[in-house]
């Protein structure tokens, strides 16, 4: 993502549309017609529907240098069989010691990759993630997952504060998160 320069803003525009690719994410800036900045982008999930639903936004990501972070599991050493990947500490949930693990992974991680932006849909693994990425100010986007209508998630809840950019999937989870902006569904 572009810096702005004092006196500019930075947007940031969000499409849906109904297809496999169907949310692309960009930032406009006035040099945007000349260069495409290439972003180190570190993409934090849990395995199963979250890793899909971080994988669905291929169209963006492989434009873009990145790390992934998620759990060694057959769907994960599946989808990302060509990519860096860091394998996370799971369980999370109610686990303080792989919370813990995950904390101190997630400072080495980000360390080492120095990502420009962190990218996660959930689960547990993300909270640690965006402490340590907020802390080397890099910038997080959460995307809330699909199947959460009626309730906000846990990890939603602890990372929308911490996010620089909440992307909801359906319109009535705008009520749990008035940042929140809509693209459309990923699966």
């Amino acid at each position: 993502m572009a810096t702005p320069q004092k006196g500019e803003t930075l947007e940031t525009e969000v499409r849906a549309d109904d297809g496999p690719a169907a949310v692309s994410v960009s930032a406009p800036h006035p040099l945007a017609d000349r260069v495409e900045a290439r972003l180190k982008v570190m993409l934090v999930s849990s395995a199963g529907g979250h890793l899909l639903q971080l994988h669905r936004l291929k169209p963006w990501w492989e434009r873009h240098d990145r790390t992934w972070v998620t759990f060694k599991m057959p769907d994960s050493l599946s989808l990302l069989a060509d990519e860096d990947v860091a394998w996370a500490y799971h369980p999370t949930t109610r686990n303080i010691p792989n919370m813990l693990r995950n904390l101190r992974l997630a400072w080495r991680l980000i360390r080492q990759h120095r990502p420009s932006v962190v990218v996660s849909s959930g689960a547990g693994v993300a909270f640690p993630f965006f402490v340590i990425a907020r802390l080397h100010r890099a910038r997080t986007i959460y995307i809330e997952v699909y199947d959460r209508i009626d309730l906000p998630t846990v990890t939603g809840k602890l990372c929308h504060p911490l996010s620089n950019l909440f992307l909801l999937q359906w319109e009535s989870q705008k009520r749990f998160y008035k940042r929140g902006v809509v693209i459309g569904r990923l699966l």
